[in-house]
C-alpha cells in the first residue's frame, strides 16, 4: 500500500472523528448514549450496553480468575485493618483466629452475591433490586457510589506514596524538594507531583473494558504474594523473629476480652465487606453460574494468610525500627540508604504500585461505573462512569486533604459496616438494623461528644454479626407472613444463550435497531420482560 492510500485511509478516519468532536463540544445531546432494545429491560425503561446480559461466552472473568481477583482485593498497599488486633490486648493466637473467622463472615456472602452475578449476569445495582425494590434500590446504589469515590479518593493518595518510593529509589535527592506549601493543604510539592503520576498512570487502565482486566489482575498475584512473602521473611529474620507480640499472652481477661474479640471481628470483617458487594458487577462476566464457589475455601485461607503477614511484619518491624510499621510502603522507605536496599525499595515499590492500582479498579472505580451508569443510562456508561470517578474521586474530594486531617471521617468509613444488612420489607428491616447502632457510630467518629450505655458499646462491638443475621431474621419473616406477590415473577431469565455469538458492541454511537453482523449485543433467545429485576 503506497503512501497516498494510507494518507487516504487516514483522513477518511479522521473526518467522522472531528464531526463527532465538533458536536460534543457544540451539541449537550450528542453525549446522550443509545437506547438498547435488545435487553431485557421493559420497553419504556431507558438502558445501554453496559446495564444488559453480557454477550455470549466471550466476556469472562471469574470463571478464569477466582484467586487472582480475590487477591487483588487482599494485597493492596493499604490492606492494614488488622492493625487493630496488635495493640489491644489480644494475644497472637486470638488475633489470627479473629482474621479466619472474619474471613468466613467474608466468604459465605461473597459467594451467595457472586452467584447472582454469574447465574443472572446483572451487577450490584440490578440484584439490588430484587430485595429493597426498583425505587428503595436507589438508596443502596447511591450509599454504596458515594463510598466508592470517597475510597477511589483515598486509595489513589496511597498509590502517589508507592509512586514516591520508587522515586526515591532512583533519585533520593527526590527527598529534598523544598516545602513551601501551608500545612493545612495536607500535601508537599513532592507528594502531589508523585500523586499526579500515579493518576496519569492509572486513569488509561479505567478505560479498558472489565473482562479485559484479568490479565493486569493475573500478573498482580502473580508477583505480589511471592514479594510480599519475602518482605515477611526479610524483616522476621533482620528482627530475628516475629517479635514479641508471638510469645506474649493476652493483657486482658473475662468478659473484657470476649466483648475485644467481637470487636475485633467486626473491625477486620466490616472492612472486607465491600467485596461481598461488588463482586457481581464481575462474576457477571462469568461463562459457569458455579465459578463463585471456588472462592468459598479461598477467601478464608486468604484472609488469614495476608493478615499474618500483616501481624508479623508490624511486631517484628518494632523489634528492628521501634515502631510498628502496618504499611508496606513504610517499610520499603527504610531500605533507602543503600544503593542495593533502592535497589529492592524500586522493584517492591513497582509491585505495590500495580496492587494499589488493581485494587482501586476493582473495588472502587468498576463499583462507582455501575452505579452510575444504573442511575443514569441516558448519559452514562461504565467507561464514562470511570473517567468521572478519575476526576470526581481523584481531585475534586482532594483525598491528599482526608489523609492528612479528616481522622474522623476516615473512622467513620472504617466503621460503616453498620450499613451493611440485607418493597417495605426491606425498608422496616433496614430500620430496624441500623437505628440502634446509630449512636455507636457516632461514637466512634466523635467519642467525646457522644456516650454510649454499656448495653449499646456492646451491641456496637458486633455490629457486622448483629447486622448480617439479624437483617436475613427479619427480611425472611417479614416475607413469609406478609408476602408480596407483587414482586414474584414465572421464570427468571437465566443470561446469555450459549448458542449465540456476538461482537462487543460500541455502546457510544449504536442507536437502538442496530445489530452486529453475527447477533445481538445480548442473547434474548429466553427473554422474559421482568422489570423486577431490570
Amino acid at each position: 500500500m503506497d503512501f497516498h492510500s494510507l494518507r487516504q485511509r487516514g483522513q477518511a478516519k479522521a473526518q467522522p472523528l472531528a464531526e463527532k468532536t465538533k458536536l460534543r463540544l457544540t451539541r449537550p445531546s450528542s453525549w446522550k448514549l443509545p437506547k438498547q432494545n435488545s435487553s431485557i429491560a421493559p420497553p419504556d425503561v431507558w438502558t445501554n450496553a453496559d446495564q444488559g446480559v453480557p454477550r455470549a461466552p466471550g466476556e469472562t472473568h471469574l470463571d478464569q480468575m477466582d484467586i487472582p481477583h480475590l487477591l487483588v482485593q487482599r494485597l493492596g498497599h493499604h490492606s492494614d485493618l488488622e492493625r487493630g488486633l496488635y495493640p489491644n490486648g489480644l494475644s497472637a493466637t486470638d488475633a489470627v483466629l479473629i482474621v479466619l473467622v472474619a474471613g468466613i463472615c467474608n466468604a459465605i456472602p461473597t459467594v451467595l452475591n457472586g452467584c447472582i452475578g454469574s447465574d443472572l449476569h446483572i451487577p450490584f445495582p440490578i440484584a439490588a433490586r430484587a430485595s429493597y425494590g426498583y425505587w428503595l434500590s436507589y438508596f443502596c446504589v447511591i450509599s454504596r457510589g458515594i463510598l466508592a469515590l470517597f475510597w477511589f479518593g483515598v486509595n489513589s493518595a496511597g498509590g502517589g506514596d508507592c509512586v514516591t518510593a520508587i522515586i526515591l529509589a532512583i533519585w533520593p535527592s527526590y527527598a529534598n524538594i523544598p516545602n513551601h506549601l501551608p500545612a493545612r493543604i495536607g500535601v508537599t510539592p513532592q507528594g502531589m507531583c508523585s500523586y499526579l503520576i500515579y493518576w496519569l498512570l492509572q486513569f488509561p487502565l479505567l478505560l479498558v473494558p472489565t473482562h479485559k482486566l484479568q490479565y493486569m489482575f493475573n500478573v498482580k498475584a502473580v508477583l505480589t504474594l511471592p514479594m510480599a512473602l519475602a518482605m515477611v521473611i526479610w524483616i522476621s529474620v533482620k528482627a530475628g523473629g516475629g517479635g514479641q507480640f508471638f510469645s506474649a499472652p493476652a493483657t486482658v481477661s473475662g468478659s473484657t476480652r470476649s466483648w475485644l474479640r467481637l470487636s475485633s471481628l467486626t473491625s477486620v470483617t466490616g472492612g472486607y465487606s465491600t467485596l461481598a458487594v461488588n463482586i457481581p458487577d464481575f462474576s457477571r462476566f462469568s461463562k459457569e453460574s458455579k465459578a463463585p464457589y471456588w472462592q468459598l475455601p479461598f477467601i478464608p485461607f486468604l484472609k488469614t494468610i495476608v493478615g499474618l503477614f500483616g501481624i508479623v511484619a508490624a511486631s517484628a518491624s518494632r523489634e528492628l525500627y521501634g515502631e510498628a510499621l502496618w504499611n508496606p510502603i513504610d517499610i520499603v522507605n527504610k531500605w533507602q540508604g543503600s544503593s542495593g536496599g533502592r535497589a529492592a525499595a524500586f522493584f517492591c515499590g513497582v509491585i505495590w504500585l500495580l496492587a494499589q492500582i488493581s485494587v482501586n479498579i476493582s473495588a472502587n472505580s468498576i463499583s462507582f461505573a455501575n452505579d452510575i451508569t444504573n442511575l443514569n443510562p441516558k448519559w452514562f456508561n461504565i467507561r464514562r462512569g470511570t473517567i468521572f470517578a478519575a476526576l470526581a474521586g481523584g481531585w475534586a474530594l482532594c483525598p491528599w486533604i482526608i489523609m492528612a486531617s479528616a481522622s474522623a471521617f476516615l473512622s467513620f468509613m472504617s466503621a460503616y459496616a453498620i450499613f451493611m444488612g440485607v418493597n417495605w420489607h426491606a425498608l422496616v428491616t433496614t430500620l430496624v438494623v441500623i437505628v440502634p447502632l446509630l449512636p455507636g457510630l457516632g461514637n466512634k467518629v466523635t467519642p467525646e461528644n457522644v456516650q454510649l450505655t454499656v448495653g449499646l458499646q456492646h451491641l456496637f462491638s458486633f455490629n457486622w454479626l448483629y447486622g448480617y443475621f439479624m437483617s436475613i431474621f427479619l427480611y425472611y419473616v417479614l416475607n413469609f407472613f406478609f408476602p408480596d406477590k407483587g414482586t414474584l415473577i414465572e421464570k427468571t431469565v437465566p443470561g446469555f444463550d450459549e448458542t449465540i455469538d456476538g461482537v462487543e458492541a460500541d455502546t457510544e454511537s449504536r442507536g437502538t435497531d442496530d445489530r452486529d453482523e453475527k447477533g445481538p449485543r445480548y442473547s434474548t433467545a429466553k427473554e422474559v420482560p421482568v422489570s423486577a429485576m431490570v
